[in-house]
């Protein structure tokens, strides 16, 4: 027990000193006393499974509590699917989403109000951590000699509408190889379309298109993989053993013969090597938000309680909070915090 403790108290000192060297936003200062009930429903755990941030947003709630002593909270935290929803229907003021929101739930939320969610980002998404929205990477065998990739050449190589300019990637020539790779043809490696993380590739890469290369090699996760038999597993493992595959999904996933690709917005770079420091400071490319979503009516205030929690969510002493959580999320820095927060100004 007393070993046990130790490590607790090194955990949030390692912690505190992590939080120190980053540029988080202020520290919350409120505007106005506020009180009532704050219902959020949404991202939790997957039947039995380990919490995946109830601990954190209790965390929050505590926290401003001690500023607003007057507001209660009632968590819905069923899963994902279960967050727009209440929040359309009236049952939730907060919806708090573990993936990307889908085309199709902002257009359920449309039919009831006529215009869309308002989404404030409240964490960068993981690095390499599972179910805590971890970055897309891209990846080839090891033997093969890419070293990276532009958004456009992503979407020449998956995406039939190709709307970020490029020309039909269908060889590795095309991408600039030479010598004997130049006119072998690439192997196109994906997870399946019907997915979140295809959902994400569309929106980021492809422009919002929903083509996909008719070529692609879907990787589906067999039934209670657990892991060693996700697509994203499988998928690498593929790739290993095929020198003109490429494919995308996580580092949560290892395979010792593959290797993740840096990644440029264009052919001018920077080119952004997959890293936690680059997630964090948001120059990766592919990196991914955790949202709360709220209703508020065109040209009208935000209801002040939302407003006071969302700002202290996004102050330093929430995203102290994700620091010490420790379970894979990463704070948002003073720059993107104030950004999102000017999207509750009036």
């Amino acid at each position: 027990m007393r070993a046990l403790s130790l490590l607790l108290c090194l955990c949030i000192v390692a912690g505190n000193a992590f939080a120190d060297s980053l540029d988080l936003p202020p520290v919350y200062q409120p505007r106005q006393h506020v009180s009532g009930l704050i219902r959020i429903w949404g991202h939790g755990a997957y039947g039995d499974a380990t919490d995946f941030i109830e601990s954190l947003v209790r965390e929050w709630e505590s926290g401003f509590r001690k500023y607003q002593p007057d507001v209660q909270f009632d968590n819905e935290l069923h899963g994902t699917a279960s967050a727009i929803g209440a929040l359309y229907t009236g049952a939730g003021d907060l919806a708090l989403m573990g993936r990307e929101i889908w085309p199709n739930e902002i257009s359920a939320f449309k039919e009831v109000y006529q215009y869309p969610p308002t989404g404030v980002d409240v964490l960068t998404g993981s690095f390499d951590v599972r179910n805590r929205g971890y970055a897309i990477v891209a990846f080839v065998n090891k033997a093969n000699p890419l070293t990276h990739l532009t958004l456009a050449q992503l979407d020449g190589i998956y995406s039939v509408d190709r709307r970020r300019g490029s020309a039909p990637v269908r060889t590795w020539g095309d991408l600039g190889l030479t010598g004997e790779w130049r006119d072998k043809p690439v192997h196109v490696y994906g997870l399946p379309i019907a997915r979140g993380f295809a959902e994400y590739f569309e929106d980021t890469v492809f422009l919002e298109s929903r083509k996909w290369n008719p070529a692609l090699r879907e990787f589906a996760d067999a039934p209670g993989s657990n892991g060693a038999t996700d697509g994203g597993q499988m998928m690498l493992d593929a790739l290993a053993k095929d020198p003109l595959g490429v494919g995308y999904a996580g580092l949560v996933y290892h395979n010792p013969d593959v290797k993740p690709l840096a990644l440029g917005v264009n052919n001018n770079g920077p080119f952004v090597k997959p890293t936690k420091e680059n997630v964090i400071d948001h120059t990766y490319p592919l990196k991914r938000m955790i949202t709360m979503f709220l209703n508020r009516p065109p040209g009208q205030a935000v209801d002040p309680k939302l407003e006071e929690f969302l700002r202290y969510v996004l102050s330093r002493e929430g995203q102290e909070a994700v620091v010490r959580d420790g379970q894979g999320y990463l704070p948002m820095l003073a720059p993107f915090a104030r950004k999102e927060l000017s999207k509750l100004e009036n």
